[in-house]
């Protein structure tokens, strides 16, 4: 079913104001995945905050007309289903899992704002931790120092009560 202009002009409103928040855009050929297959990848998709979308290509190319991404319109041919994420790692993540379990699913390219990556440079993206995961490290890195020291404090009232447990255990054995 095709759209009529009006309908076109919606849809490239919609996916324009993703690509605007957009940190990375992953791009992928679905050509031969069934409809079960493609609800489970939306619903990971949606978990992960990644906005995920088929897409005619012609219009695709003109929602990243004069954005950042617009290096990405040569990749566009074919069947394409589009990731666009927020956290530049998310979408890659998504679709490389998934194109892993699933070979129909084909990762076409990727880019980040004013660079296009490769198919290798998409997975390489998926490889790399989350926005969270960095932050949980970070917060583990910054707390370890404070966390070292309040065991020290703690150990030597720990041994102090040690040494007279043992006193008192030597006296009651006397």
């Amino acid at each position: 079913m095709s759209l009529n202009r009006q309908e076109k002009a919606i849809v490239i409103e919609e996916v324009t104001t993703q690509v605007a928040k957009a940190q990375s855009i992953v791009v992928a050929e679905y050509r031969g995945l069934d409809v079960a297959s493609v609800t489970v990848l939306r619903k990971t998709a949606r978990e992960s905050g990644v906005y995920l979308r088929v897409l005619k290509n012609s219009l695709a190319r003109r929602a990243v007309a004069g954005t950042p991404f617009e290096a990405l319109s040569a990749q566009l041919t074919g069947p394409l289903i589009y990731g666009i994420s927020q956290d530049p790692v998310s979408a890659a993540k998504v679709l490389a899992a998934f194109s892993k379990t699933n070979e129909k699913l084909v990762i076409k390219a990727g880019a980040l704002p004013n660079s296009l990556l490769t198919v290798d440079g998409v997975k390489a993206l998926a490889t790399m931790p989350s926005r969270e995961e960095l932050l949980a490290k970070l917060l583990g890195t910054m707390q370890a120092p404070i966390v070292q020291f309040v065991r020290t404090l703690n150990e030597v009232p720990t041994k102090f009560v040690r040494g007279l447990a043992a006193v008192r255990d030597q006296k009651q054995a006397a």
